[in-house]
C-alpha cells in the first residue's frame, strides 16, 4: 500500500532565497522549493503539501501558530500516514516539544526538519534532510503500523525525539542533538531504527510475541485527541553569579505569572543566599510553579545530591529531571491550558507524559 504524507511548509532557511540587492535571505514560493528537489518524484509515496501564507521566520513562532499546526494535523489526520513539517531551526525544538504534548494519542509520525543552508544553494543540507524525513514519515512495520509513531526532529543523519532535542550549533550541519536520550534512528547507506528507544502509542513497551494480532491493533490504533489550549503565563530565567534580589522578587511577584523555569547550575544547584530561598518559597506560597532545569546540556537535576539543591526542594521547587528547557516551558503551557489548579500542574510536571523526562 502506498503511504500518503502531508508536507507542511512553515518557512525557515530551507525555503529561502538570497536577495541579490541586500544579500539577505528571504522566503520564496513553496512550489519553487519543491522544484529544487526533483528526487521527490522518485518516491513511491503520495506527497501533498500545505503552506503557511505568508511563510514565517521561526523567530516569530508562537503558541498561536503551534495551535494552528496541531489543527492542520488533526484536520488531516485520517487522510495521511505521516506528516513532515519544514521549519526554521531557531525554534524547531520548541515546536517539536509543544506538538508532542498537544497531539495526545498520536500514532503516526510527525517529523520536523529544515536546513542550515537554503535548498537552492549548491552545498545545501536541505535536500537530504527533506528526503530522509519523508522516508521516515512513510516507513511502516510489517503489520502496517508506523515505524516512528511520535514527534521527532530529523537533522544531519539523525532522528531524535522532538521533546528531547536542543539546537546546539548555528553554523554546523549537525545543528541538533538529544543529549539525554539516544537517537531514534540513524541514516547512513540504510536507515537504522533503534526500536528500543522509539515510543509506542501505549505507555507500555511492545510485546507482540505474546499478544494476538487483533489485541495489538486494539492497543496501537488510538484516536488522536489533540489539545489546542495553551497558557503561556510562564517565564525562563538563568541563575548567574551576582544575580539581583530585587529582579528575582519582581519576577516572582509578576501578576498572572503562573510558572517559572529556573535554569540552575550543575545537577540543579543554586546560591545559598537566604533571600533566594525565601523568594522561591514565597513564590510557592503564591501558587507559582517553579521548575529546576540544569544549565548543562547533558545530565540530570538531582536536588538531593547537594545541600544547595536540597534547599530548593524544601522551598517547593520541582525537579525538571533530565528534560530540556524547550520541553519544560511547552509542557507548562500545555498543562496550564488544561488545569487551573497549580497542584495538578505540579503533579503532572513530575510525570513522564510522552518521553520528555526520565523519572
Amino acid at each position: 500500500m502506498t503511504s500518503k504524507i502531508l508536507l507542511i511548509y512553515t518557512g525557515g532557511t530551507i525555503g529561502m532565497n538570497q536577495n541579490p540587492l541586500t544579500g539577505a535571505l528571504e522566503p520564496f514560493d513553496f512550489e519553487h522549493l519543491l522544484s529544487r528537489v526533483p528526487e521527490l518524484a522518485q518516491f513511491q509515496t503520495e506527497i501533498a503539501t500545505y503552506q503557511f501564507n505568508p511563510p514565517i521566520d521561526s523567530s516569530d513562532m508562537s503558541p498561536k501558530l503551534w495551535t494552528e499546526l496541531a489543527h492542520i494535523i488533526a484536520d488531516h489526520y485520517n487522510e495521511y500516514d505521516g506528516f513532515v513539517i519544514l521549519h526554521g531551526t531557531d525554534t524547531m525544538a520548541y515546536t517539536a516539544s509543544a506538538l508532542s504534548f498537544m497531539l495526545e494519542g498520536l500514532t503516526k509520525p510527525v517529523i520536523l526538519t529544515g536546513s542550515q543552508l537554503p535548498i537552492g544553494q549548491l552545498r545545501t543540507d536541505g535536500k537530504e534532510n527533506l528526503i530522509t524525513s519523508i522516508e521516515i514519515a512513510a516507513a511502516r512495520r510489517a503489520d502496517g503500523t508506523a515505524m516512528v509513531p511520535e514527534v521527532g526532529i530529523y537533522f544531519n543523519g539523525h532522528l531524535m525525539r522532538g521533546n528531547r532535542t536542543t539546537k546546539q550549533s548555528a553554523d554546523e550541519f549537525n545543528a541538533f542533538e538529544s543529549f539525554n536520550y539516544p537517537h531514534l534512528a540513524d541514516a547512513g547507506v540504510e536507515i537504522t531504527y533503534h526500536d528500543e528507544f522509539i515510543r509506542r502509542p501505549s505507555n507500555t513497551s511492545l510485546q507482540t510475541s505474546v499478544q494476538p494480532k487483533d489485541a495489538y491493533y486494539q492497543r496501537y490504533t488510538r484516536t488522536l485527541t489533540p489539545q489546542f489550549r495553551l497558557d503561556n503565563n510562564v517565564i525562563i530565567f538563568s541563575l548567574f553569579p551576582g544575580i539581583r534580589e530585587d529582579l528575582i522578587r519582581h519576577i516572582i511577584a509578576t501578576p498572572n505569572l503562573r510558572a517559572i523555569v529556573m535554569r540552575t547550575y550543575g545537577s540543579g544547584n543554586a546560591p545559598q543566599s537566604p533571600w533566594l530561598i525565601n523568594a522561591l518559597r514565597e513564590g510557592y506560597r503564591r501558587g507559582k510553579i517553579i521548575i529546576n532545569i540544569s544549565q548543562c546540556l547533558q545530565g540530570c537535576v538531582q536536588m538531593g545530591r547537594y545541600d544547595t539543591g536540597y534547599q530548593l526542594q524544601e522551598a517547593g521547587v520541582i525537579s525538571g529531571y533530565d528534560g530540556t528547557v524547550e520541553a519544560a516551558v511547552t509542557k507548562l503551557m500545555y498543562l496550564q491550558g488544561k488545569y487551573d489548579d497549580p497542584e495538578q500542574v505540579r503533579k503532572y510536571m513530575r510525570q513522564n507524559l510522552c518521553g520528555e523526562i526520565t523519572v
